[in-house]
């Protein structure tokens, strides 16, 4: 399996998971998830410059995604999937497809009817719905910002 990890980040690509993931797991490949940024060039040329040396950055839509995934996943390139949100998310792991992986919750900041859940996560309840949808799915869920960083399971997210 060559999908090392699946992250949803507001953020995207940056320091965190360049220097942090990206050192721990030395992916060849990001795969940056997003409708809109699919469709700007210009915020792509951005996002293409965090990252140095030899791993490619791939943008997709996340239907574009959804079709790539079985490629990715057998691809020996080690790839890292970005995704901006757990909506989005939840349409990627649509009819399983990305059972057997795991979702890492990254950093999702304070909005409107969120509430904080840990010092880098705030979730609503239609997060948790779709959370809970997810890992129904097949697909395990956790909280953690960093890789030295102990992983929070969605059960725990849920009770807090």
């Amino acid at each position: 399996m060559a999908i090392v990890l699946v992250r949803v980040d507001e953020r995207l690509l940056h320091g965190q998971v360049i220097l942090g993931w990206g050192h721990e797991l030395r992916p060849d490949r990001y795969v940056l998830v997003d409708d809109d940024l699919a469709a700007s060039d210009w915020e792509q040329e951005f996002y293409r410059l965090a990252v140095s040396g030899e791993a490619e950055v791939v943008f997709s839509t996340v239907d574009g995604a959804r079709a790539r995934l079985d490629q990715w996943r057998d691809d020996p390139a080690r790839t890292i999937l970005l995704v901006r949100d757990i909506p989005s998310v939840r349409r990627l792991a649509r009819d399983a497809a990305l059972a057997g992986l795991e979702v890492n919750l990254g950093g999702l900041h304070h909005g409107t009817g969120r509430r904080k859940v840990l010092p880098y996560l705030f979730l609503g309840e239609s997060d948790l719905d779709d959370l809970r949808a997810i890992a129904a799915s097949g697909v395990e869920v956790s909280a953690r910002d960093l890789p030295d960083t102990a992983r929070v399971p969605l059960a725990s997210l849920v009770e807090e």
